[in-house]
């Protein structure tokens, strides 16, 4: 059975907190997850949300390890790049040597910020039909490997 750890319920740069909200064990389909608020140190503003989903199975190579979400209306200041870094140590400390991350293919913003974590594309594809966020009108997703050690 998976174990957290409490050490990784606050995590802190220069200009974020990523304090945490949620601690998922994990299913069939789902690996276990920490989930986080990010929220912006200069005015305690939560600005969206950031999980890392630790260990491998079929589903997260199509979901990714990390996934995120800035509010709109704090979009464009790099604090997706900023909390996708942070996380990065949390999977470290799970012994993670890679982590693959996801997005559709026209999400450009999020590409760019996946492409600026380093992380190289591995293919653009169709997810099947037995992941289990298949949905008829997904899109096809870009598929990025990032190397951990």
């Amino acid at each position: 059975m998976f174990e957290f750890t409490d050490k990784l319920d606050i995590l802190e740069n220069d200009e974020l907190i990523l304090k945490i909200t949620q601690k998922y064990s994990g299913d069939d389909e789902m690996i276990p997850f920490y989930y986080y608020d990010i929220i912006r140190k200069a005015d305690s503003a939560t600005v969206g949300k950031i999980s890392i989903r630790i260990g491998n199975n079929f589903h997260s190579y199509y979901n990714g390890h990390i996934g995120y979400e800035v509010f709109k209306e704090y979009r464009g200041n790099g604090y997706a790049y900023m909390a996708s870094l942070m996380v990065l140590d949390v999977a470290r400390f799970h012994g993670m040597d890679f982590i693959y991350l996801t997005c559709d293919e026209s999400n450009i913003a999020s590409y760019k910020t996946i492409e600026k974590l380093g992380a190289e594309l591995v293919e653009i594809c169709d997810a099947p039909r037995k992941y289990f966020g298949w949905n008829e009108d997904m899109e096809r997703q870009r598929i990025y490997k990032l190397d951990l050690n």
